[in-house]
């Protein structure tokens, strides 16, 4: 049984090799749920530390209207939607990954947005309005590197061709809206009926 030392080392070989990392996570256990949530989490924290951190150079955003607790949970929501919205979907289409799969994918491709976007936060303190490009360079390649780790990472996982796992992340994000439709469907119903009931208790309070 790896230690999460172990856990540790191969999520880092996994960013540099992710055909064979992902690979050998669906086959041999080699990843950890506890260790993709904690990469998620660190993520969410660099999203927020770079919308307050970030010279006034290439970042505008009033920091007084940012809520790092709220950005949290929105983020851990967005990405638990998205590990059950792929699952409901793969499972239909004979999909061979597990959720915990599914969320150790999406969690270990979250590196290297997490690792660009603090270097991009840095590198912002230093940089001048002619040379904002090698700002925006370094946050394009490191959201681009992690999706395709998410996308390499579904495609090991569910082994599929690229092709499907391409026309299955579509699929998924269908999913995701609709699971979000009902969600807001189901809170605002239940919004109605508490509204009810409070002005029947109402009104029957002062009634009496």
């Amino acid at each position: 049984m790896e230690n999460f030392r172990d856990k540790l080392k191969y999520m880092w070989y996994t960013v540099g090799h992710p055909m064979d990392g992902y690979y050998w996570i669906r086959h041999r256990e080699r990843g950890s749920v506890l260790l993709a949530i904690v990469m998620i989490i660190l993520f969410s924290f660099s999203f927020t530390a770079n919308r307050l951190l970030a010279s006034f150079v290439v970042n505008d955003i009033n920091p007084r209207g940012i809520d790092s607790f709220y950005e949290l949970i929105a983020v851990l929501s967005f990405f638990l939607l998205l590990s059950v919205s792929n699952w409901s979907v793969t499972c239909l289409m004979g999909g061979e990954g597990r959720m915990k799969d599914i969320v150790i994918a999406f969690g270990y491709g979250t590196v290297p947005i997490t690792v660009m976007v603090v270097a991009a936060t840095i590198v912002s303190q230093a940089v001048a309005d002619n040379e904002m490009a090698f700002y925006y360079i370094m946050l394009i390649a490191g959201i681009g590197y992690g999706v395709i780790m998410m996308l390499i990472g579904v495609m090991q996982v569910h082994n599929y061709t690229m092709g499907k796992t391409l026309f299955t992340l579509f699929l998924t994000f269908i999913s995701l809206l609709i699971i979000i439709f009902l969600i807001l469907l189901i809170a605002n119903m239940l919004s109605m009926v508490y509204l009810f009931f409070s002005s029947i208790y109402t009104e029957i309070f002062f009634r009496l």
